[in-house]
């Protein structure tokens, strides 16, 4: 029993319009997924934290300086690099060191010793856990701010053209894994005639020129990637070398091995098992390639659960194996569904029992995707602010309804595979045979055997037109070739989204990210109006010390300093002198020389408050030469 299919887009006018207008439908919705993904890839590890912080001015020079990460991070010489307000390098310049604990991932670098007041940058750049480039820089000063020569960098690294190429080549490995892998088992496990006709071929074996090709891309651009942006370090053969040392880098070539064994088990099932005739024998063989084709594809889906979301962050040991039947799943789901698409546009003999098939396969897709996709979802997001609150868990939402939508389609090409019944062929033959006889004796009277090859196509010509006429005539076929292609249409922008969420910093560390930046953030500014009696014990050795710090927050500040005697009148003192202590974070005593300036009145400009929180403000008064009083009263500052 054999059927007969329209080749593609159908040849019935009424056809064309709505397939076209899913073409541009889909077009646009992909140029908008790609706009919206344009620009650096979203850091999958974000800086949660530094010591000296962003902007802080700190009274002598630290020993190192540290960065703090919201997960882990691979780093290599001049992954931190500090500069000197002349560009030369402060630190040490040694590999950063790893100070990190259970809790918190750390780097530091030594500084060298006898830095000179002023500003310094640091720069810092490095590889996430999940395989996607990361940098930054910030500066903070020591003794007090000044000019610097050192430009901060605009664009963070995996930018530009090499970003560009690289991320399309990432969108392609994806759609090469799922024609690859979801064709060959559609063949194999729903339509195993399918081996022999030539349009299931060409799919599955461009699915794997796809995936080779960026695959190969993706190596040689890793290293400009992540460091230059350069074409030309594509090339560089040390630049590569280090690139296999690395995570993602081992990944890629685990991937190119296992494509080699796939190319084998594609010879196999085009060749020997499409020409298999013996019931038996091709049992075995399914059997055989089965087992190796699934082993051969869980390991290239392994390629991206060791390398990307799954390899860091929490339940590693959980989230790998669950990723890798999350891939397995969509790839059988989508690529299942464009090889049946092709095969009902292109192939004249898939039957109703090769698409009920694929049916219960893809049924089975769709739970192990609603399980694995809980998970995940419940680990990359963590949060119900996270959802709807971060870019990530935006287009968490939107994969979510677009698979809602996918399955609301896939309900109408169920409907309309119930009601698919096979066409028969049997009455084709008489006509096919009588038009054969009618040219058999041309054919005897012309030796030529030009003249017999010219008969043959013309006879093949007039049998595809009749199949094609069957086609045309059959309703439930016309239906589902339609249900089909919407769902193949949708199907291909949820590729699109998924491949983007990938790139996406995840709802979890984006939130812990925000906490943590919007915890060192300085409060609202506001002058600051303190009050200290003291008594030093001697004659005259009472009165009130007022302080105004204008405008009483991070960065530079004006310090006015008021004495009142018992009195309330303005009162001279021999010396006084005032520190700033903020205790929590271990900073200070931070000296403050204020200026005479009137009776009674002392002021200093540019007071620098390294970070906001409560200081501790020591004010010391001598009233003569052997009494004195150290005050203290605490405020927030920031």
């Amino acid at each position: 029993m054999t059927t007969a299919t329209a080749p593609l887009l159908g040849a019935s006018p009424i056809r064309r319009p709505l397939a076209a207008a899913l073409v541009a439908a889909l077009t646009g919705l992909l140029l908008g997924l790609m706009l919206a993904g344009a620009g650096p890839a979203s850091a999958h590890a974000a800086l949660t934290g530094s010591d000296p912080q962003d902007g802080a001015v700190v009274a002598t020079a630290p020993e190192q300086v540290t960065l703090s990460f919201s997960e882990a991070i691979a780093v290599g010489d001049g992954s931190i690099r500090v500069l000197d307000p002349s560009g030369k390098r402060a630190d040490t310049g040694a590999e950063p060191g790893n100070l990190s604990d259970d809790s918190t991932v750390r780097y530091g670098v030594d500084l060298l010793p006898g830095l000179p007041e002023g500003t310094y940058t640091v720069a810092w750049q490095a590889i996430s856990a999940d395989s996607h480039p990361i940098s930054g820089a910030f500066t903070f000063s020591i003794g007090a701010p000044s000019e610097t020569t050192v430009a901060l960098p605009t664009e963070e690294v995996g930018g530009g053209p090499v970003g560009t190429v690289y991320d399309i080549a990432r969108y392609a490995a994806y759609a090469g894994f799922v024609l690859l892998v979801g064709g060959a088992a559609f063949v194999l496990g729903c339509w195993p005639r399918g081996a022999s006709a030539r349009p299931m071929q060409r799919l599955v074996v461009r699915g794997w020129i796809t995936l080779t090709a960026a695959t190969l891309v993706m190596l040689l651009l890793r290293n400009p990637y992540t460091g230059s942006g350069k074409f030309a370090d594509a090339f560089d053969l040390a630049g590569l070398q280090a690139v296999l040392d690395t995570k993602p880098g081992a990944a890629l070539v685990s991937r190119l091995l296992l494509l080699g064994a796939a190319a084998l088990f594609i010879a196999v099932l085009f060749g020997t098992y499409a020409r298999r005739e013996d019931a038996v024998e091709k049992k075995d063989l399914t059997f055989g390639l089965a087992v190796g084709g699934g082993v051969v594809a869980a390991g290239i889906a392994a390629t991206w659960a060791m390398s990307e979301h799954a390899s860091t962050g929490i339940q590693t040991g959980i989230a790998m194996p669950v990723d890798v039947a999350h891939l397995l799943a969509v790839a059988a789901w989508l690529g299942g569904l464009v090889a049946l698409l092709v095969a009902l546009y292109r192939t004249p003999d898939i039957g109703s029992g090769a698409v009920r098939r694929f049916s219960r396969v893809a049924f089975g897709s769709v739970l192990v995707l609603a399980a694995t996709g809980i998970y995940q979802s419940w680990r990359q997001v963590g949060s119900w602010s996270a959802l709807t609150g971060t870019r990530y868990g935006q287009l968490l939402l939107l994969k979510v309804a677009l698979i809602a939508l996918l399955l609301a389609v896939a309900w109408f090409s169920r409907r309309w595979t119930g009601r698919l019944t096979d066409v028969p062929v049997a009455s084709e033959a008489p006509e096919a045979a009588a038009e054969a006889e009618a040219v058999e004796p041309e054919a005897a009277d012309d030796v030529a055997p030009e003249r017999a090859a010219q008969l043959a196509r013309q006879q093949a010509v007039l049998t595809a037109t009749k199949k094609k006429r069957i086609r045309d005539a059959d309703p439930e076929r016309s239906g589902l070739r339609r249900s089909v292609l919407a769902e193949a249409a949708i199907a291909v922008v949820l590729l699109a989204v998924t491949t983007v969420l990938t790139s996406t910093e995840p709802g979890r560390t984006e939130e812990a990210a925000g906490a943590a930046t919007a915890a060192a953030a300085p409060a609202a500014a506001g002058p600051v109006n303190l009050s200290m009696p003291f008594d030093t014990g001697g004659e005259n050795g009472k009165g009130t010390v007022r302080i105004d710090i204008d405008p009483g927050r991070t960065g530079s500040n004006g310090l006015h300093v008021w004495v009142d005697g018992s009195d309330g009148k303005p009162m001279d003192v021999p010396e006084l002198k005032v520190a700033l202590t903020l205790e929590a974070q271990e900073i200070g005593p931070l000296p403050v020389v204020p200026d005479r300036i009137a009776e009674g009145h002392w002021s200093v400009s540019g007071v620098q408050i390294p970070m906001a929180g409560e200081w501790k403000v020591d004010v010391t008064v001598r009233t003569s030469d052997i009494d004195q009083v150290t005050i203290d009263k605490n405020v927030k500052i920031g």
